[in-house]
Order: C-alpha cells, then sequence, then structure tokens
C-alpha cells in the first residue's frame, strides 16, 4: 500500500444500495436505518506489517487490525462474527468476510477518494468516501 493512503481521512460521501446489502445479510431495521443515516470516516494506518482500518460514526466506531493474506476474526459494525482475509493488489484491497454470507469488499484507494464496492449474493453495494483536508 502506498504510504500516501495511509493516515488521511476519508468520509463518506455517496452511497448506493447499501439498505439492499444489509438486508440480505439480514440486519435489523433499526441497525439499517442507522447505518444508513452516518456518512462514516474511515482511516487506513500501517505500524510494522500491521494494518488497521479504523470506521468512525456518530453510531458506531469499529476497528480492525490485520496481516495481510492471514485469516483473523471480525465482528462486524452491524455484530456477525466473521473470519476476513486481506489482501492487496497496488491500490486495491481486497477483503474476503466468510460467515453465514460471504461478502466481498474491495476497497480501491486514489489520493482524492476511497471507492468500496461490497458483494452478497447478487447484490452489488457501492460507496465512495472524499478524503478531508
Amino acid at each position: 500500500m502506498a504510504s500516501e493512503f495511509l493516515g488521511k481521512k476519508y468520509k463518506l460521501a455517496s452511497s448506493e444500495n447499501f439498505d439492499e446489502l444489509m438486508k440480505s445479510l439480514g440486519v435489523g431495521l433499526v441497525t439499517r436505518k442507522m447505518g444508513a443515516s452516518v456518512n462514516p470516516v474511515i482511516e487506513l494506518t500501517e505500524s510494522d506489517d500491521v494494518y488497521t482500518l479504523k470506521t468512525s460514526s456518530t453510531f458506531k466506531n469499529s476497528e480492525i487490525k490485520f496481516k495481510l493474506g492471514e485469516e483473523f476474526d471480525e465482528e462486524t459494525p452491524d455484530g456477525r462474527k466473521v473470519k476476513s482475509v486481506i489482501t492487496l493488489d497496488g491500490n486495491k484491497m481486497t477483503q474476503i468476510q466468510k460467515g453465514d454470507k460471504e461478502t466481498i469488499i474491495e476497497r480501491e484507494f486514489t489520493p482524492t477518494e476511497v471507492k468500496a464496492v461490497m458483494k452478497v449474493d447478487d447484490i452489488v453495494c457501492t460507496r465512495v468516501y472524499k478524503v478531508q483536508a
């Protein structure tokens, strides 16, 4: 991961099909409404080959720590327990979450934004985060 993307804060600017994605994962109505109403900020940092991805919002803060290519236990912001593996190809980080359903999250980092494409079943959700000054 190019260091120019590390330590930057990116705020959610647009979201498409997020409610449908949460529904297919079995997320309850109240949590979906809360999740859809916030514009989280994400930040990726790295130290000694351990990456930390922080997501902050008024609804919930979450943080995952991982090494590339190594499986780890993750509790998703909606409370599901999954096994995740994250790999990196250039500026694209791919996360595969295995639980009741498999979720694929591709995050593409550019100097001005992060584009996160999430896939569950046949649903594709695209969320774009813009860098904060």
